[in-house]
């Protein structure tokens, strides 16, 4: 568990969101139950044996950034919110979510994120058109280093 991350969202997101949208991110952030289409992130791939003990690759489909809990490793709690703005101006919806994530899990959330960045506010967007999503540590650092999406793909710590 040495290699465990602080993932922290703070963003804001426009108003395009499609009730399907919603109701799957609320599924990820743990405030609502799995839709039925998933359409976000739609796989979920998992390794296990079957019957022969031979590994195969099964969908299980299981919330991203749902933690409703103490955190493990990086102190603190760990939460997910999305609220819906009285102010549009800033956004319609303001998203926060403290997660511990473990780079296995990188790939996972990254589709995630990703799909956030192309709904953020306007202001997340840097000069060089990368989204500032947040911030990310390891939870043996204390600075944290930017959360960026930069073409669609997360930048993770290496």
């Amino acid at each position: 568990m040495a290699d465990m991350f602080e993932l922290m969202l703070t963003l804001d997101l426009r108003d395009e969101l499609s009730e399907e949208e919603l109701a799957e991110l609320r599924w990820h952030l743990g405030a609502g139950p799995k839709p039925e289409t998933l359409r976000i992130v739609t796989e979920f791939p998992l390794v296990v044996e079957d019957e022969d003990g031979q590994p195969v690759i099964e969908n299980y489909p299981e919330p991203l950034l749902a933690d409703h809990s103490e955190a493990f490793k990086v102190e603190g709690a760990l939460d997910s919110v999305l609220e819906r703005r009285e102010d549009a101006a800033c956004g319609a919806w303001a998203l926060t979510s403290r997660q511990e994530i473990h780079p296995d899990g990188f790939d996972l959330v990254g589709e995630l994120l990703g799909w956030l960045a192309t709904k953020a506010d306007a202001r997340h967007r840097r000069f060089d058109g990368s989204v500032d999503l947040g911030w990310i540590r390891s939870y043996e650092e204390c600075q944290p280093e930017p959360l960026l999406v930069r073409d669609g793909e997360v930048v993770w710590p290496s």
